[in-house]
């Protein structure tokens, strides 16, 4: 009787362990970076420099989150702007910041950026002849978020929602734990002196503009792109159901 048992143990627990083994991963919550499916545009030190005040451009556009157990977060976005009317005039939109982040009682997510430190690089060749380089500061309200396993890469993907409730284009787990800048202030305001700049020949990090309203994250031409990425995916999955079913 007691072997009997003994048996039905062991057997219960090589069963245990053969579905352990066989089970997927568990989905993580929202720790981690996550990456648009180009999975080029990420956030960390290969796409901003703090220390030279640099931005290196991936090779595809993107975006890029990224959040920490401990409450903090940084994002990078590199987007692309088309202009049908001249087409050798297009533009381009690079933007870093990071901060901390907290998640409200209602499921939302409330991203709180460090002012002085984000940084963005607008280029319109057929404006400008140089890029323009300012402060960004924009503080961000998500509505709400969904991490899934993704049923076709078998990647756990990250969607987030803005305030209104427009699906971000989905995410995908680059790394976990994060891949961050240290997640203090980096670039913090200097004292400036009378001619410092000019005598020097440099630009001190107080003399850049902070740009809210000029160029924001979210213009109306990136916001025409987006509806057109959406009815590119729309025609897509239609496109496969009717091939399955017909």
């Amino acid at each position: 009787m007691v072997s009997s048992i003994a048996s039905v143990l062991l057997l219960t627990a090589a069963l245990a362990a053969a579905q352990a083994q066989t089970a997927p991963p568990p989905i993580p919550d929202l720790i981690g970076t996550w990456s648009s499916k180009s999975n080029s545009t990420l956030t960390g030190p290969g796409f901003y420099d703090p220390v030279n005040e640099l931005f290196k451009e991936p090779k595809h556009t993107g975006i890029s989150y990224s959040f920490s157990a401990d409450g903090h977060y940084e994002e990078a976005y590199y987007r692309a702007i088309s202009n049908p009317t001249n087409p050798k005039c297009p533009k381009g939109i690079m933007q870093w910041q990071h901060g901390s982040y907290t998640k409200n009682a209602n499921g939302s997510l409330t991203l709180a950026p460090i002012a002085v430190d984000g940084r963005q690089l607008y280029s319109d060749p057929c404006s400008y002849k140089s890029a323009v380089f300012t402060r960004y500061n924009a503080s961000e309200i998500l509505k709400q978020y969904a991490v899934e396993m993704d049923g076709y890469s078998h990647i756990p993907r990250l969607t987030l929602y803005k305030f209104d409730g427009t699906p971000i284009i989905p995410l995908y787990l680059a790394f976990s734990p994060p891949q961050m800048l240290p997640t203090s202030t980096l670039n913090p305001l200097t004292t400036a002196t009378p001619g410092g700049a000019k005598a020097t020949g440099k630009v001190r990090r107080s003399d850049l503009p902070l740009n809210h309203n000029v160029i924001n994250k979210r213009t109306p031409q990136m916001q025409t792109a987006d509806r057109w990425w959406w009815f590119g995916v729309f025609m897509t999955a239609s496109g496969g159901a009717l091939y399955y079913f017909f």
